[in-house]
């Protein structure tokens, strides 16, 4: 049906004259009849009888009316929810207990006006998709690519450069050191069983332990980091890594220690990527905001801040 006839019945039915309601409308008065002719032709009745003072609804006007306004709100409707500036900034933070979550939560306590949309997307290629199709206004990635290889419409900042953590047990040799460096964690197994094959994050991963001689093992099924934080809790030789804002929770007994790395500190790259043209107002809010909490978690002699990529990765 179409809505702008449906538009014009409304506003002559309230209006009581073609020529008011054409004013309202922005149109001629002829315009009006025809819309108004259109619309009667589709329904197959008369809706309105012309008076010496204009029209009024006929019995079938009447009944047509209250759904005429019913299917204009729906229309409305329909247009705010994806609206630039009335619908909710769509942000993909790749896991809910990571750094980006964490900064989105940061962004919603200070900006509590702006409704979020938050997902979590598993692949990069998928989320920069996503962003290039506007099913989701931003998203947070480890971009190390040259900005000229992004595709076309892809724009990108980094926003935080995330410190890395050894997580032991109680009972781990490394429990009690100060700080670790990634020389002495040369052999030791780093347990990882959350690292997706073909992630950023694997790529990732696959470079640090090339770069220092590590062992990271993503084998064995993936129950979980509560699972996780079981085992190493109980082993004296399993570590994991952490990133130093992930946000998580284990019972007081397990007793576990985040071991700080050092020489150099690890670090993962975070960056926003948008796209150019993507008009909705929040994502220029949520640019700034990054941009003025833009650090780096880790001080002093770092490794994967922009880290090279082999080809293959």
């Amino acid at each position: 049906m179409d809505l702008d006839a449906v538009r014009t019945f409304a506003a002559v039915a309230d209006a009581g004259q073609f020529q008011e309601a054409a004013v309202q409308l922005s149109i001629t008065q002829q315009g009006v009849s025809k819309r108004i002719a259109a619309l009667e032709k589709q329904l197959g009745v008369r809706l309105f009888t012309r008076t010496a003072r204009g029209v009024r609804l006929t019995v079938d006007g009447q009944a047509f009316l209250p759904h005429a306004r019913d299917l204009l709100r729906a229309a409305e409707r329909a247009a705010a929810s994806v609206r630039p500036g009335r619908r909710a900034l769509r942000v993909d933070v790749i896991g809910r207990r990571i750094a980006p979550a964490h900064l989105m939560r940061d962004f919603h306590r200070a900006y509590p006006e702006i409704e979020l949309d938050i997902v979590a997307l598993l692949q990069a290629d998928e989320a920069i998709a996503a962003v290039r199709s506007g099913e989701v206004d931003a998203s947070f990635r480890a971009v190390t690519m040259p900005v000229r290889q992004l595709p076309d419409g892809i724009e990108t900042v980094p926003v935080l450069d995330e410190a890395h953590y050894l997580l032991t047990g109680p009972n781990h040799r490394f429990a009690t050191a100060p700080a670790v460096t990634l020389t002495e964690l040369a052999g030791q197994r780093i347990w990882m069983p959350g690292i997706a094959t073909g992630t950023e994050w694997a790529a990732y991963y696959a470079e640090l332990a090339a770069a220092f001689g590590l062992t990271i093992d993503a084998t064995g099924p993936n129950f979980g980091t509560e699972a996780l934080l079981d085992v190493i809790a109980d082993s004296s030789t399993v570590v994991t890594l952490v990133g130093e804002q992930a946000r998580l929770l284990w019972p007081a007994h397990y007793d576990l220690r985040r071991i700080p790395v050092r020489h150099p500190t690890p670090v993962y790259p975070h960056s926003l990527i948008w796209r150019s043209d993507n008009p909705h107002p929040a994502l220029t809010t949520l640019r700034n905001y990054l941009r003025s909490r833009q650090h780096d978690s880790a001080d002093g002699d770092t490794w994967g801040s922009g880290y090279a990529k082999t080809p293959d990765s």
